[in-house]
């Protein structure tokens, strides 16, 4: 089904691959007459073209890349915009498009979403930007339809910010890559390896795209076999699937923990840009005659089954057979691994859902942007035609990705067949996809085409002793489901006919409600600025040493964005820096918020000429043991803060705030074993955080010990690999350690001295 290769491999015409051996260079002779170097050809895969065009560097290796387009919601543009402005922002230098599918439904806290949206149709006006209004269209979908172009490269503040396969790189980044493209800066990353996806067969009927997805995420994420790289779709598979198809598998791409994605583009791909009235859009992409691979994957379409993730990570893939067929051993393991992710807070019972012998789901949703498109729910259409829900407890919601995908499915007559049966259709919204809409009730099994199942992202809440949980499925799938009255099913059981639609998309819809300036900016236009929407607060530069609390020690394998500062609820106070950082960690660590307030009391003392010993007494006897070894260290040198311990920080949602919500408590660093994504180690140094690295093992350090940095802005300024840090005994002792900071550019490093990005940028 899914099998890699354990090298590198030239791809020949775009359909024969040749493994890195000894033999290859005789063997691509052979085949197409021409010599190649390696290095001649990993510059004829479609990333390397598009990266190159990009790339304002001069150098290939180490590349600074100007995007065409950014795009962001409204749980991250209010941020962004704040923090360019900060920075003296005159005008949005590229097309800069705002959407509000996120905080669409304005329930919590009055009117704080509202006025975020009226800040963002404010900013698009003085700045010269499109405002995409509540209930149009979620980010990617009108990215879809409106922004990607054959060979362009897009920024977005979201992690699923994934359209190669209509011929767009694209990267999900934090809010702050996006101010650098906004001050003219750039995106500097060494460039990236480039993994070819090596696609055969065809999907058997009942098989979508989120099951080939899954079952790619189940078989590369846990060896990080795409990590940071780009993942090239490729062979004679692609031709087989639509538009749509691709565009499902595309955006999933980021629970792999890639870096972005490209496919080969082809007249179905010219086909969509000619339905969305772009034609001159489409560019023709393909590898070159010999392309060299960092590593292939190769996927056999017609082997694909119905896929289903169990809670709680889209990696946790299982066939839906082999889940009914083996029921309970797979649902104990399931509780187990919840035991370890849910730190035991409540206790998880799927097997309770096991009647009959059959697995009874209790909710299925079929929404945003892996979900929502028209393919996938038009499929839904034919296999719930006729069918009943049910009156008992199960639910199905459906949510299309836009308005005119909506307008097209009232017109052809899928959304009357779907609420026939008495499931509920609903405007374009991610809610379901973070825990904004739809919390099922406690103890209950959720079904959901969207991007993620991570614990609480469906709403529940630990701290009030709730659980519930999410499996990801196909549309197709669910709707199998759903017509069983809630008996979990695969599509392949379905025999009837899954018909294809002709989709016609209605421009008139964002034409008579989208404000798009065109690019140009109203310098007089007011800024609307509701009472939750503030500054960010003064942060100070690094100083020359640092005493740090360790207040949270975190030893899961991995620890996601979604538990550092959690979503739903808490999404409508991201324009709150200090109001937001009050959930930070709040369920996964509820102490951590009162330990790191406490250590900050010492630096704002510091900062404001006070003595720290005399708002936090305990600083007495442990500067006291610093200078028996570092004697000129004093607190008007020494910056005082926290700093937390995880495993593998940072997968999942490019949200800044995993980072920034740190820093405004007074957090000076993470120390990690290693990073799960490059955009939260991008996030924590653009908010002045030091990415600290410790070896795998047995930790110095534990829990509330205090670790002394001596040295660390010389370390930082003369580019030290190795730094020596010690933790500061109760003993009257030190025991030294080593840290390292991994590779930074010259400005990470400045950014970091600074302070912050807005330091960084700040005309004084």
């Amino acid at each position: 089904m899914v099998e890699f290769m354990q090298s590198g491999a030239y791809l020949v015409n775009g359909r024969e691959i040749i493994a890195d051996t000894p033999e290859a260079q005789q063997a691509i002779l052979n085949k197409t007459g021409k010599e190649i170097t390696k290095e001649e050809a990993l510059k004829q895969t479609i990333c390397y073209g598009i990266l190159e065009s990009h790339n304002t560097s001069g150098n290939m290796d180490k590349l600074k890349i100007r995007f065409d387009k950014l795009t962001s919601h409204d749980i991250t543009f209010v941020g962004i915009i704040q923090t360019a402005r900060a920075s003296g922002l005159q005008k949005f230098p590229m097309p800069y498009v705002l959407t509000n599918c996120h905080n669409s439904l304005c329930a919590v806290g009055g009117t704080i979403n509202e006025d975020d949206h009226m800040f963002g149709l404010s900013c698009a006006k003085k700045y010269g930007g499109v405002y995409v209004p509540p209930h149009q269209a979620v980010i990617h979908q009108y990215a879809r339809e409106m922004l990607a172009g054959g060979g362009l490269m897009i920024l977005g503040s979201d992690s699923h910010t994934r359209y190669g396969a209509l011929g767009t790189m694209a990267v999900g980044e934090g809010g702050p890559e996006l101010v650098k493209q906004l001050l003219n800066q750039t995106y500097d990353i060494n460039r990236p390896q480039v993994v070819a996806v090596y696609l055969t067969g065809a999907p058997v009927k009942g098989v979508g795209p989120q099951d080939v997805a899954l079952a790619i995420i189940g078989a590369v994420f846990r060896n990080g076999y795409v990590k940071n790289k780009v993942m090239e779709f490729v062979g004679p598979g692609v031709a087989s699937l639509s538009a749509d198809f691709r565009i499902g598998i595309d955006v999933m791409t980021t629970e792999t923990t890639c870096l972005s994605s490209i496919w080969e583009t082809d007249r179905e791909i010219e086909e969509f840009y000619e339905i969305h009235g772009r034609k001159s859009d489409y560019r023709k992409l393909a590898p070159g005659e010999t392309a060299y691979y960092d590593g292939v994957i190769q996927v056999d379409l017609s082997e694909i089954r119905p896929m289903i993730a169990m809670p709680f990570h889209p990696s946790n893939t299982v066939t839906i057979e082999e889940l009914n067929a083996n029921l309970m051993d797979i649902l104990d393991e399931t509780e187990k691994r919840a035991e370890v992710s849910l730190d035991g807070a409540v206790e998880l019972r799927l097997r309770d859902k096991v009647r009959n012998g059959k697995f009874m789901v209790d909710q299925g949703i079929i929404a945003g942007c892996a979900g929502g498109g028209f393919e996938n729910i038009c499929a839904a259409a034919d296999i719930l035609k006729g069918a009943s829900i049910g009156s008992d407890g199960f639910t199905l919601s459906v949510y299309p990705a836009s308005m005119p995908v909506y307008m097209e499915l009232v017109r052809n007559g899928c959304a009357a067949a779907i609420m026939e049966t008495g499931a509920v259709m609903k405007t374009a919204f991610c809610g379901p996809c973070f825990g904004a809409g739809d919390t099922p009730a406690n103890n209950a099994f959720s079904i959901r085409h969207s991007t993620r199942n991570f614990p609480n992202r469906e709403g529940s809440k630990l701290q009030n002793g709730q659980i519930s949980s999410v499996a990801l499925m196909d549309a197709r799938s669910i709707a199998a489901t759903a017509a069983n009255q809630g008996v979990l099913t695969p599509a392949t059981d379905f025999d009837g006919e899954i018909g294809k639609y002709k989709y016609h998309f209605d421009s008139k819809i964002y034409a008579n409600r989208i404000f798009d300036s065109k690019g140009v900016a109203d310098a007089d236009a007011e800024i609307q600025l509701g009472p939750n929407i503030k500054d960010w607060p003064e942060m100070g530069a690094l100083p020359e040493n640092l005493l740090l609390q360790v207040v949270s020690e975190i030893h899961d394998p991995v620890t996601t964005t979604d538990e550092l500062i959690p979503s739903g609820e808490t999404s409508s106070y991201r324009s709150n820096p200090l109001g937001l950082a009050e959930f930070t960690l709040s369920r996964k660590d509820p102490n951590y918020v009162a330990r790191a307030k406490e250590i900050q009391k010492a630096e704002k003392a510091r900062t404001a000429g006070e003595h720290p010993c005399q708002v936090l007494p305990v600083l007495k006897e442990l500067m006291g043991t610093i200078k028996q070894e570092f004697p000129e260290v004093g607190h008007a040198n020494t910056g005082f803060g926290s700093t937390i311990f995880a495993v593998k920080p940072g997968d999942g949602s490019a949200r800044e705030q995993a980072a920034s919500c740190q820093k405004v408590l007074g957090g000076w660093a993470n120390i990690a074993n290693e990073y799960a994504t490059k955009r939260y180690r991008s996030n924590l140094i653009n908010w002045g955080m030091l990415p600290f690295l410790i070896q795998e093992g047995k930790l110095p350090f534990k829990n509330l010990d205090y670790l002394f940095i001596p040295g660390i802005r010389k370390s930082l300024e003369e580019k030290t690999d190795v730094i020596t840090a010690f933790v500061v005994g109760k003993d009257d002792a030190m025991h030294a350690f080593e840290l390292r900071l991994g590779e930074l550019t010259d400005e990470e490093r400045m950014i970091i001295l600074k302070g912050c990005l807005i330091n960084y940028n700040r005309v004084e």
